[in-house]
C-alpha cells in the first residue's frame, strides 16, 4: 500500500493506538495539537512538535528570513492556544543546506526572537545538522495549564455553538497572491500569511469559561479540521457557510481576481484562528465578553449534532462541499 492512499491522518490512526498503554494515568498522547503530561497534582505539561520542510510548508525565495523566522515559532505555540495552556520554552533544530549563509540565518533567528519576547518564551536548546537540499526546520514547544483545564477535541457536546475568533481564507489568498499576483493591494493578506499571531492570551481567557468544551486551532482549513473534532468528539455538526466571517480585503482580492473567497476560507487552511465549540445557552455571554475583552468577535458558525458527519448549509439548505482541507501525501504539490 502506497502512503498515499491513506493519507498523513491515516498513518497516524495505523500506529497511535498501539502506544496508548504507554502512557501515564493523567497523560493524554496523539489525537490532539499537543501531548498532556502530568507534572504535579495541580498542573500538567503540554507539548508540541511541529516539523516545516522547504517547498512544502514554504518557499524560502518567496518569504524573508526573518518572517519565516516568526512564522516557524507562531504556528508552533498555535498548537499551545489550542490547548489553552501558557507557553513556557521552545526549542529549535534545524537541517540545513551547506549553501546557506550565516546571514540568512541570522536573520531568520531575529524573526523567531522577536516573537519569543513578545510573549516572554525563551529558547531552550535544540539541534543543528546539514541537509543535502532542502531546509528544514523542526520546533519543540512546551506549555503548562492547570489540571484538568486543558480544551480537547474530543469535548464538544450535542448542541454546541461552533465558533472561530477571526476571519478565515485570508493566509490562504497571501499565498495564493504571493505565488500568483504578487499584488501590492495585498499586502494584509500576504502578511496575514507570513506573520499569523498565535491566540495564546485568547486561548486562555477561553479555557477559564465554563461553557466552552472543545477546541483547536485552524491550520489545514476548517473543511478538514472540523472533522477532527467531530470524529474525536463522535459528533456532527451543521455548517452555515453564510456565517463563515469573510474579510473585506478577501472579498476585494476574491473581486479582483475573479476566485471565490468561501473557497479559500473552507479549504485554504494556515489561518491559526481558534475553532471552539461552547455550551448554546452560554455562548452569548461568552462572545459578549470575548468583545469585551479582546475588542474583536467570537464568530458562530453552526452547531454540534449528534450525526457524527458535518453538514454544509447555505440560507438553511443543504449543499455539496467539493473541498476539504490541506493533506500530506495527497496535496504534495501544494505548498504549505
Amino acid at each position: 500500500m502506497q502512503l498515499e492512499e491513506i493519507g498523513e491522518f491515516g498513518f497516524i490512526k495505523s500506529f497511535a493506538k498501539k502506544f496508548d498503554k504507554l502512557i501515564p494515568p493523567g497523560g493524554h498522547g496523539i489525537g490532539d495539537d499537543c501531548a498532556i503530561i502530568p507534572i504535579s497534582e495541580n498542573r500538567d505539561m503540554v507539548i508540541s512538535s511541529d516539523m516545516l520542510v522547504e517547498d512544502v510548508h514554504f518557499i524560502k525565495e518567496k518569504s524573508s528570513p526573518e518572517d519565516l523566522g516568526y512564522k516557524s515559532l507562531a504556528v508552533n505555540l498555535s498548537d499551545i492556544a489550542a490547548m489553552g495552556a501558557k507557553p513556557t520554552s521552545s526549542f529549535l533544530s534545524f537541517a540545513i543546506p551547506r549553501t546557506f549563509t550565516t546571514e540568512y540565518l541570522d536573520k531568520f533567528i531575529e524573526g523567531y526572537y522577536n516573537l519569543s519576547e513578545k510573549f516572554n518564551i525563551p529558547l531552550m536548546g535544540g539541534d543543528t545538522t546539514s541537509s543535502p537540499d532542502k531546509f528544514v526546520i523542526n520546533i519543540t514547544v512546551t506549555g503548562v495549564i492547570d489540571k484538568g483545564k486543558a480544551k480537547l477535541r474530543s469535548m464538544a457536546q450535542e448542541g454546541d455553538i461552533i465558533a472561530v475568533t477571526d476571519f478565515l481564507g485570508d493566509s490562504a489568498a497571501g499565498l495564493h497572491a504571493i505565488l500568483h499576483s504578487n499584488d501590492k493591494n495585498s499586502k494584509h493578506l500576504i502578511n496575514r500569511h507570513n506573520r499569523p499571531e498565535p491566540y495564546l492570551m485568547q486561548s486562555q481567557w477561553l479555557c477559564e469559561q465554563p461553557g466552552v468544551n472543545a477546541m483547536m486551532d485552524i491550520s489545514d482549513g476548517i473543511g478538514s479540521d472540523i472533522n477532527h473534532i467531530l470524529n474525536s468528539s463522535n459528533k456532527g455538526a451543521v455548517i452555515k457557510t453564510e456565517q463563515i466571517p469573510i474579510s473585506s480585503h478577501l472579498k476585494e482580492y476574491c473581486k479582483q481576481y475573479k476566485t471565490d473567497p468561501l473557497e479559500f476560507a473552507i479549504s485554504g487552511g494556515e489561518d491559526y484562528s481558534l475553532l471552539l465549540t461552547a455550551n448554546e445557552n452560554s455562548f452569548k455571554q461568552i462572545a459578549k465578553e470575548y468583545n469585551r475583552n479582546f475588542k474583536t468577535t467570537l464568530f458562530p458558525i453552526g452547531k454540534i449534532t449528534s450525526k457524527n458527519e458535518p453538514v454544509w448549509t447555505l440560507n438553511n439548505k443543504a449543499i455539496k462541499k467539493e473541498s476539504g482541507g490541506f493533506n500530506h501525501f495527497f496535496d504534495s504539490k501544494i505548498c504549505r
